[in-house]
């Protein structure tokens, strides 16, 4: 690092083009604003519902977008819009999910289909597609997945969101291995336990609620907020020699 490089600088995002996936609300909105803070234009995904409300609340540098990511062709009509808006894209967060809760025996194979083409294949399309432009560019790009404890472990009525946060974090890595020679460093972040809209029920079930604290060494569920660190490290310069690697931000669940 060069002495005329503040520390602080290797965190700023000027300059860069960010498109975060799933930011109408909840932790893609914080990640959003998180990246907007340090500098970044972001192009704000909406998957279900448009996230026009965090684009505003950002600001000038960011512009909302909708594609619906359940659909093969979702990840190609969201890149090319971004590209045609902003010209490229810098970094990439890939946080849009879907989860579908019901005994395994009882799973319908369109459930588990949808839940693994949002969860995963269209992590790999887009990330294709920013890798491929990145590559043509000869452009310094970053990727940053959104994985889960269940990269880890394999959760209770969720199998087919577990097998697809454990190829999120094996993806990661494949990607990493094939791109940190050409400047595209590859992450992950598992968040843990988090207050927000899909973990309503869970958060509203007294015991379940008790058992998750019990577990956790923090004592509390994450804030969106909480996330915005790590994510902005993944993506900035401050982690040029990082790749690979899965981040758990679960409050110390995982060395419990």
């Amino acid at each position: 690092m060069s002495t005329s490089v503040s520390s602080l600088d290797l965190f700023r995002l000027d300059g860069k083009v960010a498109l975060v996936t799933g930011a109408a609300s909840g932790l893609g909105a914080a990640i959003a604003m998180g990246l907007a803070q340090a500098g970044a234009t972001v192009a704000v995904h909406g998957n279900r519902r448009p996230a026009d409300e965090t684009a505003s609340g950002i600001g000038d540098n960011a512009a909302s977008f909708q594609a619906d990511l359940s659909e093969t062709d979702g990840a190609r009509t969201l890149f090319d819009q971004v590209k045609a808006r902003f010209g490229h894209v810098d970094i990439l967060i890939n946080n849009a999910g879907t989860i579908h809760r019901n005994e395994a025996e009882n799973v319908l194979l369109e459930d588990w289909q949808r839940v693994l083409q949002v969860n995963l294949t269209s992590v790999f399309q887009l990330s294709q597609l920013v890798g491929r432009d990145l590559i043509n560019r000869s452009a310094r790009g970053k990727i940053v997945n959104i994985a889960s404890l269940l990269s880890f472990q394999g959760g209770i009525r969720v199998p087919a969101y577990a097998a697809s946060k454990g190829g999120v974090a094996q993806l990661t890595k494949a990607l990493a291995n094939e791109w940190a020679a050409k400047q595209i460093q590859v992450n992950a972040v598992a968040p843990g336990y988090f207050a927000t809209t899909n973990t309503e029920a869970l958060q509203a079930d007294e015991t379940r609620n008790r058992q998750i604290l019990e577990r956790i060494p923090a004592g509390r569920w994450g804030q969106p907020s909480d996330l915005v660190g790590a994510t902005l490290f993944l993506s900035s310069a401050a982690s040029d020699y990082v790749t690979g690697t899965v981040l758990t931000v679960d409050g110390g669940w995982m060395a419990r």
